[in-house]
């Protein structure tokens, strides 16, 4: 088996409050990238998603534990690190005083790259996020998703072992983030790795071949996104609603239907292994629901369990 390319074991990050105990924002993280693999770090807003990123991109400085990017420690060596990294921050910060080729020009002469291969690899890189006939457009006249293609074409600017990309689709709308996830396939058909935050479920499972979910800090579960379903949910899921004024009341009499039930504010899910079955023995209970949905378990089913319920029990 080949290396990982980042290896952290029991990584902590704290932060001084005043009057207070020291915030963790990571708590413990342990985990591998194997090289060329997609991993994703799924969470909702605070979890520690971005901290660890920060350490992984060498940018901020562990408070304990080891971290291992491409065999080096950040802390010691973070420029030999970033440069062989490329970098997709959560906010689009190009240079909106410069056309799309002059702002994968310019970030590739941050990098040290002579003049003739910035041209080329700019080139290169505009086919490739779909955007040549945008190459003399100011970035203020591309829309959100051409900003966030080109960002991620500059990321690659310096031919990155590692790409990391901190909610690379947040803001945009469902065609702009389809066509990014088949820009991310492409990466990862050509060897790159990616590591990736995100809080959207089905681009985690979309894009990730193994990915954590974290919560304050802490990993709650690990796995692929089938082993992560197959784990903490069931087969198939039935969700019914039977107005928001009546779920809780009539979630008892659900009790005994499939796995487990849980309540959310606009409707109830029913876990089970075969939804319609399910869904037949809510009626010959004497019950109409106002809607009805069978469909597969997903991520955010797991989601939900792990840093929705299990927080509030």
């Amino acid at each position: 088996m080949p290396a990982p390319v980042i290896t952290a074991d029991n990584l902590v990050k704290a932060y001084k409050v005043k009057g207070k105990p020291d915030f963790l924002a990571v708590d413990g993280l342990s985990f591998e990238v194997a090289p060329g693999e997609s991993f994703g770090l799924l969470g909702p807003n605070g979890a520690g998603k971005s901290t660890t990123m920060k350490m992984v991109g060498a940018v901020s400085t562990r408070t304990s534990g080891d971290l291992s990017i491409l065999g080096l420690d950040p802390d010691r060596y973070g420029p030999e690190i970033r440069s062989r990294l490329g970098v997709v921050p959560q906010q689009d910060n190009l240079d909106g005083e410069l056309n799309a080729r002059e702002n994968l020009y310019i970030y590739g002469r941050y990098f040290g790259l002579p003049g003739k291969v910035c041209h080329q690899k700019a080139d290169e890189l505009l086919a490739f996020a779909q955007l040549e006939d945008k190459a003399k457009s100011k970035v203020e006249q591309l829309s959100g998703g051409m900003k966030r293609r080109l960002t991620i074409a500059r990321g690659l600017i310096n031919d990155p072992r590692i790409l990391l990309l901190d909610e690379p689709t947040t803001g945009l709308d469902p065609q702009a983030r389809h066509v990014l996830w088949d820009r991310l396939f492409r990466l990862k058909e050509r060897g790159t790795t990616l590591v990736l935050t995100t809080h959207y479920m089905d681009e985690a499972e979309q894009l990730c071949d193994r990915l954590i979910v974290v919560d304050k800090g802490r990993i709650m579960a690990e796995g692929t996104p089938a082993s992560l379903i197959r784990e903490h949910s069931s087969r198939e899921v039935l969700e019914v609603r039977f107005g928001s004024d009546r779920n809780e009341q009539v979630a008892p009499q659900l009790e005994g239907i499939g796995d487990r039930v849980e309540v959310l504010p606009d409707r109830i899910l029913v876990y089970a292994n075969d939804g319609e079955a399910a869904l037949e023995t809510v009626t010959h209970r004497g019950l109409t629901p106002i809607t009805s949905l069978v469909r597969r378990s997903s991520l955010e089913d797991v989601f939900l369990r792990l840093t929705g319920r299990s927080l509030i029990e």
